[in-house]
């Protein structure tokens, strides 16, 4: 696999496999939250590039061999030869876990809300983190979560889970959650490596438009203080393309968060049925989706900025994006 075939296989995002070939060592994963919640999915690996799919018997892509090496085929042509990778929790080599599946905000693109997932306790959350460890492949813990009362419930309740894994594992631990006035302080304090607070877009009418709820001053506020407390290379966010935003309004916004020494993930959108017709998204075609990557690339190391050097949460799982200086 290389960043070409990998931005195809990105740009479908599923793919049609028979389930006997999940069974035994591989298995599937269930995010429960952002866009792709509540959609199975497994990894594939090849080449040193990772990509996840989601599970669709309709998906163009088909799936083919056995337990030791697949064929990824579209219409009768062999695109990649790869292996299923085993995920943990949520993905391979990490323990990416949710601790709140429910959400009071409404984004236009996010299933969360409408899911009523679960909330871990403490007890849970330790219990999955040493079910990975015991694999021997688990090399970093990751946390997010939705908002099930409040932004500042929910960082308090991520300090309290971070403390308690850090009394237990000397391993990188990334958090994602929506921003209080003092998480990026408390989380830091509390033992976390790295922090994402997610923008979704830098286009002010369409965050209005699909993220009616929340506040882009504050989580660009709260990117740059957590810049100024965590340290370059350790703050990332995720913008989402294909809500209808220009190439020009992502080279802007990357360049903006790149300034502020944040690095940006170019996350595809994955549309939901359980939010159909509720805003008009189009999943980024192989072409764009390159093209953005090079631009963030170029974006990135004009500022001295380094993805590869995170360790934990997205940018080192590498699954959903075509992930700068990993991939492209």
């Amino acid at each position: 696999m290389n960043a070409e075939i990998k931005a195809q296989l990105l740009s479908v995002g599923s793919a049609d496999i028979d389930e006997a070939l999940l069974r035994g060592t591989t298995r599937t994963t269930v995010p429960s939250s952002g866009p792709g919640a509540g959609l199975e999915s497994f990894f594939l690996k090849s080449g040193g590039h990772r990509v996840r799919l989601s599970i669709n018997s309709h998906s163009p892509l088909k799936i083919a061999g056995d337990s030791q090496e697949v064929a990824v085929i579209r219409d009768g042509v062999e695109l990649v030869r790869a292996e299923l990778e085993p995920a943990l929790c949520h993905c391979p080599e990490q323990a990416y876990l949710t601790i709140s599946g429910r959400c009071i905000y409404d984004c236009k693109f996010c299933p969360v809300p409408r899911l009523r997932g679960e909330v871990k306790s403490q007890e849970r959350i330790l219990q999955l983190v040493e079910e990975a460890e015991r694999t021997g492949r688990l090399r970093a813990i990751a946390l997010t979560s939705g908002v099930e009362r409040s932004p500042e419930d929910e960082a308090r309740v991520a300090v309290q889970e971070v403390k308690a894994l850090r009394e237990r594992y000397d391993l990188p631990i990334g958090v994602s959650v929506y921003p209080s006035k003092t998480s990026s302080e408390d989380l830091y304090a509390a033992g976390a490596t790295e922090v994402k607070y997610n923008v979704e877009t830098l286009s002010s009418p369409l965050f209005q438009k699909c993220c009616p709820d929340l506040s882009l001053p504050l989580i660009l506020r709260s990117l740059e203080k957590a810049v100024d407390i965590f340290g370059r290379n350790k703050v990332t966010t995720n913008f989402i393309i294909g809500l209808g935003e220009s190439d020009e309004c992502v080279r802007f916004g990357a360049s903006r968060l790149a300034d502020m020494g944040v690095i940006p993930i170019l996350r595809p959108i994955s549309p939901h049925p359980l939010r159909t017709g509720e805003i008009q998204v189009q999943r980024p075609s192989t072409d764009r989706r390159l093209k953005l990557g090079r631009m963030l690339r170029r974006v990135l190391d004009e500022r001295g900025l380094c993805a590869d050097r995170a360790e934990s949460m997205c940018l080192a799982c590498t699954g959903c994006d075509l992930t700068t200086h990993r991939d492209i």
